[in-house]
């Protein structure tokens, strides 16, 4: 008889033989109609007037759905690159928008919306600011500068109910 290693072996490989065989008969069977009609019969028959041509379809998904934000992390990085020197050159509508298109490009991501938030400050758009810090908070609560942002959140709330009561 064979030792005992060989046994194994030849097992082993029948086994994978009749799986290969078992996926290859798989893969060329047609799949089976639940219908009693045959495949044809089951389609519903459409017939179309030769004299008329077919009309375009004005109507696509891509025309009509709005942009979607595509996942770019690099891109991120650079836009809040660029806009940290926007706000260093003191121009903060750049640093906005700037901060607003990685915020875009890295849905979720903390970062872009803390600078979002200084640049807000700066410009003097308090409530926003307070949103954009906010949500920073709620995606980095454990944040280095967690308290740092926090004690400027009370301080923006304080000064937009004071500006409320004027």
């Amino acid at each position: 008889m064979f030792p005992a290693r060989f046994a194994k072996r030849i097992l082993w490989l029948s086994g994978a033989c009749v799986l290969l065989m078992a996926s290859a008969v798989s893969a060329h069977e047609p799949q089976q109609e639940s219908s009693s009609k045959p495949p044809d019969a089951a389609a519903p028959s459409q017939t179309k007037k030769p004299d008329k041509p077919a009309k375009p379809n004005t109507d696509s998904a891509t025309k009509n759905a709005p942009d979607q934000p595509q996942w770019d992390p690099l891109r991120a990085e650079k836009d809040i690159e660029v806009g940290e020197h926007y706000m260093h050159k003191g121009d903060y509508d750049a640093a906005i928008d700037r901060f607003q298109d990685a915020i875009e490009a890295k849905p979720g991501y903390a970062i872009p919306f803390r600078y979002l938030g200084e640049a807000l400050e700066k410009k003097g758009l308090k409530k926003q600011a307070t949103k954009s810090y906010q949500r920073y908070l709620d995606l980095y609560p454990h944040a280095e500068d967690a308290a740092k942002i926090k004690k400027k959140l009370e301080k923006l709330y304080k000064e937009v109910e004071k500006e409320k009561k004027d």
